[in-house]
């Protein structure tokens, strides 16, 4: 058989260098994931930057879209009560000359029942008491 020319100083050196190895590999690998954990980091933070401002410009074009319909709301309902008071205006107007017309006509019979009284007091009487009769009955019946 033959001698192993590897003496267990050599093997101690060679086993030390490939710890060496494994070490310097697992350094990087720690290194990497480190770098890689910060960049993740930094992109969160970009993503998180990112989603504030946009939230801040919807907030802002609500709270702007919101005034704008306040303000039309506003100017609809200024517009709608000068078109009621307007309808109301006219509808006044209207029955101020129907009140108008209806009291020239009570003054119109008023004169004639006048004129006929005057000309036929005693048929005027007659019916006066014809008429309180009977309203005394219907009243009476009750």
């Amino acid at each position: 058989m033959a001698k192993s020319d590897v003496t267990a100083d050599e093997l101690k050196a060679q086993a030390r260098d490939a710890a060496d190895e494994v070490g310097r590999h697992a350094r990087r690998a720690a290194e990497d994931a480190q770098q890689t954990a910060a960049a993740m980091r930094d992109k969160g933070a970009e993503l998180y930057d990112t989603v504030r401002e946009k939230g801040a410009e919807f907030v802002d074009a609500a709270r702007q879209r919101g005034q704008e319909y306040t303000e039309t709301m506003r100017e609809r309902g200024h517009e709608y009560g000068e078109r009621a008071r307007d309808e109301a205006r006219r509808i006044y107007r209207e029955g101020k000359r129907g009140a108008g017309e209806v009291a020239a006509h009570a003054e119109e019979y008023y004169d004639e029942v006048s004129g006929m009284v005057r000309r036929n007091p005693a048929q005027a009487l007659g019916i006066a008491a014809g008429v309180g009769f009977l309203l005394g009955l219907i009243i009476a019946r009750r």
